[in-house]
């Protein structure tokens, strides 16, 4: 029987954890940058230097996140059942805007310390 089309699909999923991920890999150098460039400061901002040990963790994840749902993304629609969420071109559509997003996040986010002492 074919899966009913929710939101909750694998590739989503594996999106929103590879988004997550990187946003977490990149608190560490990218938030403070962002919080002060937008008027946002104080010493508190230290604190994000707490996560820089896990940002390799963090960053495999997140590339493991964004392959899996590549993977499942960019499969034949000949794999995919009538009805589920990967057979409707909207929904295949929306998930490959969504994964270019946060792949361009998660490469925003493994870049920045190469071109972060240019910004400051």
């Amino acid at each position: 029987m074919a899966e009913p089309l929710n939101p909750s699909t694998p590739e989503r999923a594996a999106l929103a954890a590879g988004g997550i991920a990187a946003l977490l890999a990149g608190a560490c150098c990218l938030g403070p940058f962002v919080l002060v460039s937008i008027g946002i400061g104080g010493a508190w901002l230290a604190n994000f230097q707490l996560l820089e040990p896990y940002r390799p963790v963090l960053l495999g994840v997140a590339i493991a996140a964004l392959g899996f749902a590549g993977w499942r993304i960019y499969r034949p629609a000949v794999v995919c059942e009538p009805g589920t969420a990967c057979a409707v071109p909207a929904a295949r559509r929306g998930s490959k805007i969504g994964f270019w997003l946060v792949g361009g996040l998660l490469l925003l986010t493994l870049t920045f310390p190469y071109y972060a002492s240019l910004l400051y």
